[in-house]
């Protein structure tokens, strides 16, 4: 139940910034994105299994208007990411992004009513950190730090910090580890076959 409930916040987090303007805060881009997500989740006409084609467009499509997929991106790749071509770089950001949404999209419509609670935003230029906890249901707390850049109109999520844990650290060392060993078109590969399966 804990592993579910992590792949959730995972999840949940990659869609956590709403269309407004950079007068509201980083933490304030949080919370109202994050309740964007929560009403897809509770609206009771996409809750069957008739609806939830169009729930998880509405969701994909929150994640996509606000999440940095070519920085994740870029930052997971690391040093191999100046190796590619710009073909190369444009189709990892478009197989990554399609990699998380199979990985994380089932995972956040298991959400049964666990509290957010906002606790602080820092802000150094550009980048920001937003730190949140998660309650479960047992009331235990998970701290959350979302890494955020200020983009244009926008700040957007790079990255996502649960329990120490760093989405692009994770997918970084495993890709770092597999490039070390294979050659890029067969990470690819590797993906594409990640993301076929049932």
């Amino acid at each position: 139940m804990r592993k579910r409930f992590l792949r959730f916040i995972f999840f949940l987090a990659l869609g956590l910034l709403p269309c407004t303007a950079l007068a509201e805060g980083p933490m304030e881009q949080v919370r109202e994105t994050t309740n964007k997500i929560l009403a897809i989740l509770k609206d009771p006409d996409l809750k069957d299994e008739a609806g939830a084609q169009e729930r998880r467009a509405l969701i994909r499509k929150a994640v996509d208007e606000r999440f940095d997929w070519e920085e994740l991106s870029r930052r997971s790749l690391a040093r191999h990411w100046a190796r590619r071509s710009d073909e190369e770089r444009k189709a990892f950001v478009v197989l990554f992004g399609r990699l998380l949404e199979r990985t994380y999209l089932e995972r956040i419509e298991e959400y049964s009513g666990e509290e957010i609670l906002y606790v602080r935003e820092a802000v150094d230029g550009e980048f920001a950190t937003v730190e949140a906890k998660f309650l479960t249901a047992q009331k235990q707390e998970i701290p959350t730090f979302y890494r955020m850049r200020q983009k244009e109109d926008a700040w957007m999520v790079y990255d996502v910090v649960i329990e120490g844990v760093s989405l692009v650290g994770n997918y970084r060392n495993q890709f770092q580890s597999i490039l070390a060993r294979r050659p890029y078109e067969e990470l690819v590969r590797m993906l594409e076959e990640k993301i076929a399966e049932e």
